[in-house]
């Protein structure tokens, strides 16, 4: 069992993360479909909208709460969010609110804050908000791959990418289940390896695909990641209780390895030096997602 403090910093830290994970996600899909499928361009940007708001005030209430490490750690925001969200709504026309970004960029982290029983209140409040939204968007993203799967749907993503971003919606879902029952989520090293590795593993793979095919040292240097991850995935399945700490750690050097490799391509596309079709923020959202995952390795090592 986690303690009252824990719950409120775990929450907050939890929704300021994934909150926006969502809201982006509902973009790359809203950006994805065609004129034929207007009611799901228009859902797609109410539930960007819906996951800004939470965004927003899980951020408010977590200025002074959260950790120094999580607000350092490059996963909420990165020096390119801001311009990236900025050309990509210049690209999409979809709005993004560029206020919440600011406010992160000024989030203030805190070692042992005090935790009032009126904020453990208003994290409840939040979450009791943000399951039956999540719930909403998990069968969304569900309606979509099973439209795109059944030929029933174009879309301009791949269906590995909608299944991709269903299954780190479930994963917040879960997490927040978890809370809830005053459960640590990331309690299982070797469950959170294999689940963040199939996400880094799949990125290479989407950035593969999605850069112009003259980008060829590019190309062949993301198919090497995506190898790379299979075999750590392959490594974290056999690995023991006495050997998964070893795997960790060989995990997290090639994690800041690609977390460079993310970096440059971060900048190179938005300072249009690398062909793609790549949208700006994609590349700064996989960023943070490294950015994430480095820091929860380091924390369960």
């Amino acid at each position: 069992m986690i303690t009252e403090q824990q719950y409120v910093i775990l929450s907050l830290e939890l929704n300021i993360f994934f909150g926006r994970i969502m809201k982006e996600h509902s973009l790359f899909l809203e950006a994805g479909f065609t004129p034929a499928n207007p009611d799901f361009s228009k859902a797609a940007d109410e539930y960007k909208r819906h996951f800004e708001t939470i965004l927003q005030n899980a951020v408010i209430l977590g200025n002074g709460i959260i950790s120094p490490l999580v607000v350092s750690s490059g996963e909420i925001v990165t020096g390119y969010t801001l311009g990236s969200e900025q050309k990509t709504q210049y690209f999409t026309g979809i709005t993004i609110n560029q206020e919440i970004t600011k406010l992160e960029e000024a989030l203030c982290g805190v070692i042992n804050p005090m935790i009032t029983p009126a904020l453990v209140q208003q994290v409840s409040q939040l979450n009791a908000i943000v399951i039956p939204l999540l719930e909403g968007l998990i069968d969304f993203k569900t309606t979509i791959l099973n439209n795109v799967s059944a030929c029933r749907m174009f879309t301009a993503n791949y269906p590995l990418l909608i299944d991709h971003i269903l299954r780190e919606a479930n994963m917040y879902y879960t997490h927040l289940i978890a809370l809830e029952k005053r459960q640590n989520p990331e309690h299982n090293l070797t469950e959170t390896e294999l689940f963040w590795d199939q996400i880094m593993m799949e990125h290479a793979l989407f950035i593969r695909g999605l850069l112009d095919p003259t980008e060829c040292e590019l190309i062949n240097t993301a198919n090497d990641f995506a190898g790379q991850y299979n075999d750590l995935m392959q490594a974290a399945r056999t690995a023991t209780d006495m050997t998964i700490h070893s795997v960790t750690d060989i995990t997290l050097q090639e994690t800041m390895k690609y977390r460079d490799f993310k970096e440059a391509g971060t900048k190179g596309i938005n300072e249009c030096k690398i062909y793609s079709v790549i949208l700006p923020l994609l590349a700064d959202h996989v960023l943070r997602e490294s950015n994430h995952y480095i820091r929860l390795l380091q924390q369960m090592t």
